[in-house]
């Protein structure tokens, strides 16, 4: 217990915590608030995040190098998942096929794009195993094929009879996660050398005792569930308040709450010339989203969704998608980076957020 306390203490992100008894409050005295109960959801999650990545990191390092690669691959999405099963229980499933592309978008444009300017502007040129990056590139780009597909044949009335888009959407399903299991196989076991990087330096931090990761893990996933609930409820009327739209709030709002556990590390590793691991966690956490989360929620909406989810996306969001993953790919080819190169990432980032705020779709 004096570990997490010590960790609260000197992480200032993790004061936010006391947001968490107070969003609690609040829905119990003024369930009718709902601007306030989504602003109060977002600052308790964000925290939250950051807790269950520091656990699932120190149950990792227990494990052994596969094991703690499958853990943290099932788990490092566990917020997105989670505020995603909620939305996927409402019923509001254009918020969850938001919260699945906006994460995508932002890990490959956003947290990529920030760890190569801000690693750039410390080292003139940075190196990274450009093996491993192309691979989960091209792990992203099929993951989007595989949603364009249902979207595009959608707009064929006739095909789209008698349930073909979600028997086409589950076999997809079924395809993706295969193709994420035989990936994590070929990069952690059969290949697993050909993807280490070149340094292997630890960050200096001692991971936590295996019963209170795991204590933590249990806990703080209950309390992202509980104020996931809150969010999802609160987050339509709060967004019309606002002026905004699910997809916006999924795509922007919900991606960047979900990724600030990442975004510290990989931002971090970068300035420290570790730009394995910004590169990894990046493209990492768009693949996990891409190929695992997605198609669980598709499996998932035919047991507590009140009707079955398909893998159609509106067009905007596949645009967005396959621009981001064939960026991320081109920019990754060649396995060195410089500050301006972060720049056109986050540049075309701001373009879709702009995009999306202003002209959000229908």
């Amino acid at each position: 217990m004096n570990t997490l306390l010590k960790e609260i203490r000197h992480n200032p992100l993790l004061w936010l915590l006391a947001f968490v008894p107070v969003v609690f409050a609040a829905a119990k005295l003024k369930p009718e608030a709902h601007t306030l109960l989504f602003v109060l959801s977002v600052l308790a999650i964000m925290p939250l995040t950051v807790l269950l990545s520091h656990a699932t990191e120190s149950v990792a390092a227990k494990t052994g190098d596969a094991a703690g690669g499958l853990l943290n691959a099932t788990l490092g999405n566990l917020a997105e998942l989670v505020i995603a099963l909620a939305a996927l229980r409402a019923g509001q499933y254009t918020l969850v096929k938001a919260s699945i592309a906006g994460p995508i978008i932002t890990s490959t444009l956003f947290i990529l794009g920030g760890s190569l300017l801000l690693g750039g502007l410390k080292h003139h040129v940075q190196e990274y195993n450009r093996v491993s990056a192309r691979m989960q590139a091209g792990l992203l780009i099929l993951a989007t094929v595989a949603l364009l597909i249902p979207s595009a044949i959608s707009q064929n009335a006739s095909a789209a009879k008698a349930g073909f888009t979600q028997e086409l959407s589950v076999g997809l399903a079924v395809l993706l996660i295969v193709t994420y299991g035989l990936g994590m196989l070929f990069s952690l076991k059969t290949h697993r050398k050909e993807f280490a990087s070149a340094e292997h330096a630890e960050d200096g931090e001692a991971p936590w005792p295996i019963r209170l990761a795991l204590a933590t893990l249990a806990g703080v996933t209950l309390l992202v569930a509980v104020v996931s609930e809150i969010f999802v409820e609160s987050v339509q009327k709060a967004a019309e308040t606002l002026g905004l739209t699910p997809a916006f709030v999924g795509f922007i709002i919900v991606s960047l709450v979900g990724g600030v556990s990442a975004m510290p590390t990989a931002f971090s590793g970068a300035r420290k010339n570790r730009l394995d691991l910004s590169v990894g966690i990046a493209l990492g956490s768009a693949s996990q989203i891409a190929l695992f989360v997605a198609p669980v929620l598709v499996l998932l909406s035919y047991v507590i969704g009140p009707s079955p989810m398909d893998l159609q996306f509106w067009p905007g969001a596949v645009v967005m998608m396959l621009i981001s993953t064939l960026i991320a790919a081109f920019i990754t080819s060649g396995g060195r980076s410089a500050w301006f190169v972060g720049v056109l990432l986050l540049m075309v980032y701001l373009i879709f957020a702009m995009t999306l705020y202003l002209l959000p779709p229908g």
